[in-house]
């Protein structure tokens, strides 16, 4: 019996591409028998050199080496961000090859237009390890939850601020000392922005969004704030009610009229919640529908292996499909997919200058708190229009959704 051979090209031989190569090889026969045809490693694309690795013959400067390479079946794209991945996703699709990715920029900018692409050739284009890294939650989403009306979609999406909360929360470090300390085990780049200020949360919960409710949201469509201006004092003040302060992605579909409201802030999770529990680099998703109710996915959101797992758990199926495009998609989107979360009423936390009461709202009591300052969390489910116009008298230091 002859065996057919699966070959495949890597682009891109960093954290990500590299742990791609080694679970491939470390794993082959496994994946043989699981996959039904072995898979091997053809080329890797990568400016650099790497001679002392085993398949170091693999390697390639050249793009045009593996786009015209017939007997290259699946591209793995583990570059990172969105250009040159676009362009060379882009050209693989079109020259008839099967595309996988862990590249979350790329999916939540150009989404719907590589899985047409990919819909129209036939072709699978799969990205599950772009959120979540090794949590298995974009086919759970397509496939397990698919008979649901998804409502909302809430989660921790980013293990470096939730890390950094993790140690404000429980070792009372300063937000500068929670970055140092990120930035040395590893968790946090040097240039941190895309952790600290929500952009890397606000392109999961695009992706998330899109799957879930059918059309695209795009990542300008999305308002985002970080955890820059979180405080220790707002983490006490949080603790003293009850709460956790966790940095989180929601979408959220209005039954009205089908528009979705996506966006990424700070919110205080009453410590009951499960999703108050996910401590330092775990992730949580939680995804609610009309016939499950609220269900939960949790583990490692990032690192080597686990999102390597999870993209050679897409390349897989695509080998066991034998052919036949995966059935993943969505529709494109516009301004007519969205409303804004202006419109979302919510308690609220609010943090003020000088030391009274203020009606309709429950004072925090915190003994470390700095001297003429107060804290507050509203009685009742406001817009932010609606407190803000409340607290226009005042000199609002904080102002965070709660989460209920």
């Amino acid at each position: 019996m002859v065996i057919s051979m699966v070959y495949v090209a890597i682009l891109g031989h960093g954290v990500v591409g590299s742990g791609v190569a080694e679970v491939l090889r470390k794993n082959a026969d496994s994946i043989a028998h699981k996959a039904g045809e072995p898979i091997e490693i053809r080329r890797i694309l990568d400016l650099r050199e790497f001679p002392d690795l085993p398949y170091a013959d693999k390697f390639t400067k050249e793009f045009d080496d593996i786009l015209h390479d017939p007997d290259i079946r699946i591209v793995v794209e583990t570059m990172g961000g969105l250009h040159p991945a676009y362009d060379f996703v882009k050209s693989c699709l079109l020259a008839g090859k099967n595309v996988v990715t862990s590249n979350k920029e790329l999916v939540a900018a150009k989404g719907d237009e590589l899985l047409e692409i990919a819909k129209n050739n036939n072709l699978n284009f799969l990205f599950e390890a772009s959120v979540g890294g090794g949590i298995p939650i974009l086919r759970p989403i397509d496939q397990c939850l698919a008979a649901n009306e998804v409502y909302e979609i809430a989660g921790i999406l980013n293990g470096t601020t939730n890390f950094m909360l993790t140690r404000m929360i429980e070792d009372h470090m300063s937000f500068e000392d929670a970055l140092a300390l990120a930035q040395k085990l590893g968790y946090a780049e040097r240039n941190p922005s895309a952790d600290v200020d929500g952009h890397d949360a606000c392109r999961k919960i695009c992706i998330l969004s899109s799957l879930g409710f059918g059309r695209h949201i795009y990542p300008e469509q999305v308002p985002t704030e970080g955890i820059t201006h979180i405080t220790l004092s707002d983490v006490a003040y949080a603790r003293s009610g009850g709460y956790k302060i966790k940095l989180l992605g929601r979408s959220i579909r209005r039954e009205s009229d089908g528009k979705v409201c996506a966006f990424v802030a700070p919110h205080l999770v009453h410590e009951e919640s499960p999703l108050a529990n996910v401590e330092d680099v775990f992730n949580a998703i939680q995804v609610t529908g009309d016939s499950i109710g609220d269900v939960m996915f949790y583990g490692r959101g990032a690192g080597k292996l686990p999102t390597a797992s999870a993209v050679v758990a897409d390349i897989m199926d695509i080998v066991k499909s034998k052919g036949n495009k995966k059935p993943l998609s969505w529709g494109p989107g516009g301004e007519d997919t969205v409303y804004s979360p202006a419109d979302l009423t919510s308690r609220w936390y609010f943090r003020v200058a000088g030391d009274f009461f203020v009606d309709g709202a429950t004072r925090l009591r915190n003994g470390d708190a700095n001297d003429g300052e107060s804290a507050f969390i509203s009685d009742e489910a406001l817009t932010i229009g609606q407190i803000q116009d409340r607290l226009k008298e005042l000199d609002v230091k904080a102002l965070y959704r709660v989460l209920d």
